[in-house]
């Protein structure tokens, strides 16, 4: 029996081993399981790889999709120049090779509602999604500054220095924090959404809820809004096609 995981703490809830234990059913896969691996450290990790019989592969959530890194044999190119992995393909002789799918399943999801007046974008956050974010803005030339809590290299903005002008400026905002995710529902970052217009695109990472308080602010202002949801489906695929295992 083949497995296949998910790396990641607290990651009780997670969308990744409901969406491959639909798809074993759906497509008659009975010769594959998929995990949780869920650890307080990464310190944890070459554990697992050491005592799971037959593992094959990882996705690799919140917060260990730069930590994962130095335990790696490998780090495909595009991953290395991301900075973080979300994949792992664990080779016939038990090497670890790290990919991201993650800007693949952005990039895609994105890419149908751009429009001629989409020319600069706001990242909200700085952790290892964001990473995926900004690499595939750059693949689609499109210029971005990120956004933090505290001023730090290549941080462009703090929240507090958000002004209606920045937002009006940035009609692509995408939030890659955990801000709103679920229970904590009524938390969103703290951005002048009042700026936002009907040229702007919100994309929230989080898909659980489907309706971020994020998006939901930004609907009331007209704006088109998206929700992780076709990422992770896209990225999901993309990961399963890495390990390819039948």
């Amino acid at each position: 029996m083949n497995k296949l995981g998910l790396l990641g703490r607290n990651i009780s809830y997670s969308f990744s081993r409901a969406y491959f234990k639909e798809k074993f059913e759906n497509e008659k896969i009975t010769d594959t399981t998929y995990e949780n691996f869920d650890i307080d450290t990464i310190d944890l990790f070459p554990s697992i790889i050491k005592n799971t019989k037959n593992l094959k592969g990882l996705n690799v959530t919140i917060p260990y999709k730069e930590a994962v890194i130095p335990f790696l044999d490998k780090v495909n190119k595009k991953a290395k120049e991301i900075g973080a992995v979300n994949t792992i393909k664990i080779t016939k002789k038990g090497k670890l090779v790290g990919y991201n799918t993650d800007c693949y399943g952005f990039k895609k999801t994105l890419k149908p509602y751009l429009k001629p007046h989409h020319k600069s974008a706001l990242i909200l956050g700085t952790g290892g999604a964001s990473k995926a974010i900004a690499y595939s803005l750059k693949e689609l030339g499109i210029p971005f500054h990120y956004v933090s809590r505290k001023p730090s290299d290549g941080t462009s903005f703090t929240y507090d220095a958000l002004s209606e002008d920045i937002i009006k400026n940035h009609q692509i905002i995408i939030n890659s924090t955990p801000l709103g995710t679920f229970p904590n529902v009524e938390d969103c970052p703290n951005i002048p959404y009042s700026a936002i217009t009907d040229h702007h695109i919100l994309f929230d990472l989080i898909y659980n809820p489907e309706e971020t308080k994020f998006l939901r602010l930004g609907k009331q202002q007209n704006a088109t809004t998206i929700n992780g949801l076709k990422m992770l489906k896209l990225q999901a695929e993309k990961a399963w096609s890495i390990w390819n295992l039948h």
